[in-house]
């Protein structure tokens, strides 16, 4: 028996509690403080550097970024550099293809969460998505929900939303929140595509008010930044963090 509903066209008609985008992005733009605690300060490149990490942790430390996101080879510096800042450490799983075993996202999940780990972002199984195979999508998410979720860590489910349909986008979408997500997100940064001001707009019609919506992949400034907090983000991915609150003030 399944463990997902079906998903068709009248699920978009289901009353699932409603953002309001507007509201969000005038308190969000106020101020450049504002604006830093919903960016996740991100460096994912596969040459950065023990500097580089170093760099980006005082940099999330002086400018209070919501998280500083990084590859699972350098959670432990990154969770060593931020203790007892109050920044939090994210780390992508499964990360950039989707491709990894059920039992190995666990694997990471788990061990990444006692780490100190407190956001996971992990990549849905695209192929298994786009043959069709709902739930071995749920199941995948599920998984790795539950190991975040013990471990009082947040997950964000990155669809990459450029590889997909828009009937895809909603399935994942749905799919995503069944499974636990606690947001979900665009895109790696590492595909054909980044974040769209429409997919962040669809994402947020599918959420509702049920979870966040992360927007990321490509977003260098700040109007990039308006414009999809507008659509319905409330969570951004950039590695262009400083160079954007900076447009807004900081110094």
């Amino acid at each position: 028996m399944s463990l997902i509903t079906p998903i068709n066209v009248a699920d978009l008609e289901f009353d699932n509690g409603t953002f309001d985008a507007a509201a969000f992005t005038s308190k969000t733009m106020a101020g450049w403080q504002s604006l830093a605690a919903v960016i996740d300060h991100t460096l994912l490149k596969p040459d950065a550097t023990r500097g580089q990490v170093e760099t980006l942790c005082d940099e999330a430390i002086g400018y209070r970024f919501a998280c500083a996101m990084v590859n699972p080879v350098w959670a432990s510096t990154a969770v060593s550099l931020l203790s007892g800042t109050g920044v939090p450490v994210g780390v992508v799983i499964g990360f950039p293809f989707g491709a990894s075993l059920v039992s190995t996202l666990r694997q990471e999940a788990a061990a990444l969460t006692r780490l100190g780990v407190r956001e996971l972002d992990m990549v849905i199984p695209i192929g298994q998505l786009k043959s069709g195979n709902h739930h071995a999508v749920h199941h995948t998410i599920h998984a790795a929900a539950s190991v975040a979720h013990d471990h009082g860590a947040l997950l964000k489910v990155i669809l990459e939303t450029c590889l997909l349909t828009v009937e895809e986008k909603l399935r994942a979408a749905e799919i995503a929140i069944q499974a636990g997500a606690d947001f979900l997100k665009t895109s790696t940064g590492f595909s054909t595509g980044g974040a769209t001001v429409a997919d962040v707009a669809l994402l947020r019609g599918v959420a509702g008010a049920r979870c966040g919506v992360k927007a990321s992949g490509g977003i260098r400034t700040l109007a990039d930044v308006r414009t999809l907090l507008e659509a319905g983000a409330n969570r951004i991915g950039a590695s262009a963090s400083v160079a954007i609150v900076r447009e807004l003030g900081a110094e």
